[in-house]
C-alpha cells in the first residue's frame, strides 16, 4: 500500500505536492485558531455568569483604611530570609531585609 502511494505521488509534479502540503498546514492552523477562539468565548461567557451571580462586596470609598498589623513578623521575615538564602546559595547572614510589609 505504501509503495503504491509513493508511486502515485512520484507521478505528481513537485510544485503541486508543495502547494497541497502548504494548504494542509494552513487549514490545520485555521482549525486550531478557531478552536482557541471558541474556547475563549466559552470561558469568557462562563466567567461572566460567575461574576454576575456573585455578590459584590466592594468596600465603600468613605470607609477608613485600617493599617494591617503583622502578628508574627519576625518569624515570617526569618522564613523569607532563609528561603532567599537557600535559593541564592548563600549564608543567611548575607541576606539583609530593608523593608517588609503586608500587601
Amino acid at each position: 500500500m505504501a509503495n503504491n502511494l509513493f508511486l502515485a505521488a512520484s507521478n505528481m509534479p513537485w510544485p503541486l505536492i508543495c502547494l497541497i502540503g502548504i494548504a494542509v498546514v494552513f487549514v490545520g492552523l485555521a482549525i486550531i485558531i478557531g478552536l482557541v477562539e471558541l474556547m475563549n468565548l466559552v470561558t469568557t461567557k462562563t466567567e461572566g455568569k460567575k461574576k454576575a451571580s456573585a455578590p459584590s462586596a466592594a468596600p465603600s470609598a468613605s470607609a477608613p483604611v485600617q493599617s494591617a498589623v503583622i502578628e508574627n513578623r519576625d518569624e515570617i521575615v526569618a522564613a523569607v530570609c532563609a528561603a532567599v538564602a537557600e535559593e541564592n546559595g548563600t549564608d543567611i547572614s548575607a541576606v539583609r531585609v530593608i523593608s517588609f510589609k503586608k500587601i
